[in-house]
């Protein structure tokens, strides 16, 4: 490419500009494709950095390295979008694996609440779904608040039981057997 076209592209000719974009875009494609590994993402990389060459073009200080200036270009351009994509792809895999352990684990603990009887599964559901106090479940259940409490302790120990964990109550009579 002749050297007095990229000059004229360097000091603001479009058509000049138009004349090198057009001489180094499938250098400028095959790098892309060479790392994105996908043809319609290397054809956006091509716009982008034609973009970013046009409002650059300014600091190319040595019109003969053009070539090699628009590739730098869009190996870094390559670069941040692999990073981004990364990032992305593991928040979607982060979130993806806690919202299937979580949906687990709400399954399996709605299933150890079902095995309680109806009065001990209500008091699970409205203490520790709804998040009433005991003074609160007290006037709804009309049971004393200290009755709830240890009505709420045996379902504990229950679902504890259901779900395989061990009743700190029963582990510290243990040790002192």
């Amino acid at each position: 490419m002749e050297v007095s076209i990229i000059e004229k592209a360097i000091s603001g000719d479009d058509e000049s500009f138009l004349i090198m974009m057009k001489t180094y875009k499938n250098d400028i494609y095959k790098t892309a494709l060479a790392f994105l590994k996908n043809k319609e993402d290397a054809l956006e990389v091509l716009q982008e950095v034609t973009a970013r060459a046009y409002q650059k073009r300014h600091q190319l200080r040595e019109p003969r390295y053009a070539k090699t200036w628009l590739v730098r270009i869009t190996i870094h351009y390559c670069q941040d979008l692999i990073k981004h994509k990364k990032r992305i792809h593991t928040r979607e895999e982060i979130t993806l694996a806690q919202e299937q352990r979580d949906e687990t684990g709400r399954i399996v603990l709605e299933d150890a609440i079902s095995s309680l009887p109806p009065k001990e599964q209500e008091l699970v559901y409205l203490k520790y779904f709804h998040g009433l106090t005991f003074r609160e479940l007290s006037k709804i259940m009309r049971v004393k608040e200290n009755t709830l409490k240890t009505r709420l302790y045996t379902a504990l120990s229950k679902l504890k039981q259901e779900l395989g964990e061990e009743d700190p109550y029963e582990q510290a009579r243990s040790r002192t057997k």
